[in-house]
């Protein structure tokens, strides 16, 4: 049985019956079944079938919303704009997908070659429960379009919002079966997920969350000769340089540590700033960190929602409370508050050096570490002096001199002056620990497809 609880009252929401193997097999057949007619489908009617999902999602943010902040504590405002950021990338490959997935030619000594993008079959996604829409979506989506099936296995903690994305692919007129959720005991979802993947109906795999699960999920897909795609952890450094705009900076990377009570693999954590402006620069992160509200998901005004397990809240605070013992400084914060909730409020933490927890371990939840940096190499090696490489950001007034510093950081993504962020228009990814392959644009939709040569003679 999965049971799902409400991290701000700790309120058991439901209970949800689990597959056995039987069942399991029964699902991954049907998607089979249907995948096999949905790739014959022309993209201008999957087209369609998708304008309808954006628009279903639209028409129905308010309440998936809500599911999302019940099911793992995300401000309500925050998880409305979740889903109105899932109608967005099913437009966008609604419109684009046909563009991307048009054949190119190849002129090889005067003979004709062409290229084609076919679709694999089935495709196999494990997803995390920080963006319990967004995160599915933007995979689905982009597999679907393609001319794929889709078979997820969620986090067991947002089952109810599993539920709902099956749902809303019926309702908007996907073939049945072609879109599906597997419900699996967290006692055996290691060795059921292996089975799954070795299963001959998957074709690939793509997993969102920790390098830990990722790393057992591509053993297992390399094991089984099947394509994988890990969009993983991430421990991004946002490097202000003395010449920032400190109230940019300052604005910006509270925004990205906060949001989602901190619970992103792409939010700022590590925040590398030079040594002239570091006492400014904390200042204007402990009066704006400070002051965000924390509580109640549904109430108007909050910034904080809790973390979305208890597990999760205290493994945090254990980071923070050995960073402190190792030397390092805490601003504000840093205490587990007396509430019901798994609450943890905006914490800094400063003085931070290479060997205390917070400076090498990625920290999900409300928690900014701040790193001193000499110069701009200097800067450069704190941030590349991770296992993570996910995303990254520099801020500086001299747009020439901020492009240099990105350059140099090894990172999937680097915005200047701005947050870091997943956008369909862009590739999504990283490198290192952070995993490899790419999601969105015309990159993402590519990764689930056959690229097949032909040479006409």
């Amino acid at each position: 049985m999965i049971i799902t609880i409400n991290p701000a009252n700790e309120e058991v929401l439901a209970e949800y019956p689990v597959m056995t193997a039987a069942g399991i097999e029964q699902v991954l057949e049907a998607v089979e079944h249907a995948s096999c007619t949905w790739k014959k489908m022309p993209l201008d009617k999957r087209k369609i079938v998708m304008h309808r999902l954006a628009d279903l999602l639209k028409k129905q943010k308010d309440e998936h919303g809500a599911m999302i902040s019940r099911e793992m504590g995300k401000p309500y405002a925050e998880a409305v704009a979740e889903v109105e950021k899932c109608a967005w990338v099913c437009s966008y490959y609604a419109e684009h997908a046909e563009a991307y997935l048009q054949p190119e030619t190849v002129d090889i000594d005067g003979v004709t070659g062409q290229v084609t993008f076919e679709p694999l079959g089935v495709v196999l996604g494990v997803m995390p429960w920080n963006f319990p829409f967004w995160q599915v979506i933007r995979f689905a989506s982009a597999v679907v379009m393609a001319g794929n099936g889709v078979v997820i296995k969620h986090a067991p903690n947002v089952t109810g919002s599993a539920i709902a994305l099956e749902n809303l692919f019926k309702e908007a007129g996907f073939p049945e079966n072609l879109y599906r959720t597997l419900h699996i005991d967290l006692e055996r979802v290691d060795q059921m997920v292996g089975d799954i993947i070795a299963h001959p109906v998957i074709k690939a795999v793509s997993v969102t969350g920790s390098t830990a699960a990722g790393m057992a999920v591509a053993s297992k897909a390399g094991r089984a000769l099947k394509r994988s795609v890990l969009e993983l952890g991430g421990s991004d450094p946002y490097v202000v340089l003395d010449d920032a705009d400190l109230g940019l900076a300052a604005d910006v990377c509270v925004a990205s540590r906060l949001l989602n009570a901190g619970q992103s693999c792409v939010a700022a954590k590590r925040f590398v700033v030079h040594h002239s402006i570091k006492s400014s620069f904390e200042e204007m992160l402990l009066e704006k960190m400070g002051n965000a509200k924390m509580g109640d998901p549904f109430e108007s005004g909050i910034r904080i929602g809790p973390i979305a397990r208890k597990d999760l809240r205290d493994a945090l605070h254990q980071q923070v409370d050995r960073s402190r013992r190792q030397g390092a400084r805490v601003l504000c914060g840093g205490e587990i508050p007396e509430m019901k909730g798994y609450f943890y409020p905006a914490t800094i933490v400063t003085d931070v050096s290479p060997g205390m927890v917070v400076y090498g371990e990625e920290t999900f939840g409300p928690v900014a570490s701040v790193i001193e940096a000499l110069d701009d190499d200097d800067a450069v090696r704190i941030a590349n002096d991770s296992p993570y490489g996910l995303g990254s950001a520099v801020f500086s007034r001299d747009q020439e001199r901020a492009k240099l510093v990105a350059a140099r950081l090894e990172a999937g993504n680097c915005f200047v002056n701005a947050m870091v962020k997943s956008d369909p228009r862009l590739p999504f990814g990283g490198i290192k620990q952070s995993g490899y392959g790419r999601e969105l644009s015309r990159y993402g939709i590519r990764e689930f497809v056959n690229v097949k040569s032909m040479y006409f003679a």
